[in-house]
């Protein structure tokens, strides 16, 4: 197969939100060291952090005229010399972090599309780390594939990241509509949840439960002390897992909603509290297990894909953009309009 020797990419223009990210024609070098494989990206899906990375307003590194996005689905074509666990024709996604093969992060820098420039490029050279095999008779298409890297492995770590983990028959609490909740969704009612899921909107409540079978819903506009519905809910017990994105706007409302021996995972910082929220009290006396999710391990994601091609899982791709600059700056808007539940993709042609 010959390769060209141009490429479609795009980049970041600092602090622009979505009209900064502008389409330039890079060079692409398809020489490869031996432990590195060149991909043909075919799918990108974005992410909460791509919005705020594009502001400048990401709590980590960025690089100037950085390549965005982390989250991509693809197909192998060249491998290196010592290359082992590839071939070219493989579908394979990303890592989201290129140097974490288990455990935790250790450096932020490794993270696609900030201070390493990311996928939102026709191909994309990574190490043999950097990808993650999708099975070849996958159900999966290439967008819905793309979705696994971010939020997929988000939920999976929520739900299975550590020792005491989820088990069928427990509650799980969603906070939103948005991507990892709704994938979250799907798989924790797979694997057995009782699930709650809160919005603002009784008409994405109703279509979330007639499209994804959600068990109950609450909507926190129309009952501001939305923690005391999920404890009628509960019978006054609390659930056992909650998914927590709302950073310090909602923390004190999540630990009111979780069960004595419940895990929060704080994945995300969506809205900000007036005053710095207690939660000293809550965590001690409810002996609440409160982690900090980024995103999880080639391991983890391993262990999603297995779980997801076993089950035949759909994933939440509720839009598809195309490649040109207006689709991919569109496609940004939408994800800042937050009217989209689940995932936006961008085909990459």
């Amino acid at each position: 197969m010959s390769l060209p020797t141009k490429q479609i990419s795009y980049h970041l223009t600092k602090n622009q939100g979505p009209k900064g990210v502008k389409r330039t024609e890079d060079p692409l070098n398809a020489e490869l060291d031996s432990n590195l494989v060149l991909i043909k990206v075919k799918a990108v899906t974005l992410n909460y952090r791509d919005l705020v990375i594009s502001d400048g307003t990401y709590p980590a590194r960025i690089s100037d005229n950085a390549i965005p996005c982390s989250d991509a689905s693809g197909e192998v074509v060249k491998i290196g010399s010592a290359v082992r666990e590839f071939k070219v024709g493989d579908r394979v996604i990303t890592n989201f972090d290129t140097s974490r093969l288990y455990g935790h992060s250790k450096d932020q820098d490794f993270c696609l599309g900030a201070y390493t420039d990311g996928v939102l490029t026709q191909y994309k050279i990574l190490p043999e780390g950097g990808l993650v095999k999708i099975p070849k008779d996958s159900h999966l298409t290439h967008e819905e594939a793309a979705t696994l890297v971010c939020t997929g492995v988000t939920a999976w770590n929520c739900l299975y990241g550590i020792k005491d983990c989820f088990i069928a028959g427990q509650s799980v609490l969603l906070l939103g509509t948005g991507g990892v909740a709704i994938t979250a969704l799907i798989l924790a009612k797979a694997a057995g949840a009782v699930t709650i899921i809160t919005s603002s909107s009784d008409e994405k409540l109703k279509y979330v439960q007639e499209k994804y079978g959600v068990d109950h819903v609450v909507n926190y506009k129309t009952h501001p002390d939305w923690e005391k519905e999920v404890l009628k809910i509960t019978d006054g017990e609390g659930v056992d897992f909650i998914i927590e994105g709302g950073g310090s706007g909602t923390i004190e409302k999540s630990l009111a909603s979780v069960k004595v021996g419940g895990q929060v995972s704080l994945i995300g910082f969506l809205g900000q509290a007036e005053q710095t929220p207690e939660l000293l009290m809550p965590i001690l006396m409810k002996s609440v297990i409160l982690r900090g999710v980024i995103v999880g391990s080639k391991q983890l994601s391993e262990q999603l894909i297995r779980f997801v091609h076993a089950k035949k899982l759909p994933m939440p791709v509720e839009k598809v953009f195309g490649f040109s600059e207006k689709e991919v700056q569109g496609a940004y808007e939408a994800l800042k309009s937050q009217t989209v539940v689940g995932k936006i993709a961008i085909r990459v042609d």
